[in-house]
């Protein structure tokens, strides 16, 4: 079977002088590495930047975002994203099934743009 090839996404290319610098990396196929909202929402969690990020209202905001093919924030730590299905959260090592606690379902928990 076919694997798509997988690259590391360093966030010093991202940004001089991260805040956050850990992970250092991350593992994402070319065409995640090169998604622009993905991008975008990685330099506002490595940079702490959230201006333009807000507690959602409802559940509803969140699967807004995952429509417009945009990411959320969880936790100030983690990027989320919608896949076949599952919300899967990012890290270092790629994309990871995102267990349902009831930490989830608190909207102060979130960020959504």
């Amino acid at each position: 079977m076919y694997q798509k090839k997988k690259t590391r996404l360093y966030v010093s290319e991202l940004l001089t002088d991260p805040a956050v610098a850990y992970p250092a990396y991350y593992i994402l196929s070319s065409s995640m590495s090169s998604n622009e909202m993905l991008l975008t929402a990685l330099e506002a969690l490595h940079s702490f930047d959230f201006r333009y990020y807000e507690t959602p209202r409802s559940h509803r905001d969140i699967f807004v975002m995952f429509d417009a093919g945009t990411f959320p924030i969880y936790k100030e730590k983690y990027i989320v994203g919608y896949f076949g299905g599952k919300m899967m959260y990012l890290e270092s090592h790629g994309w990871k099934g995102m267990p349902a606690t009831a930490e989830i379902f608190e909207m102060e928990n979130w960020l959504v743009c």
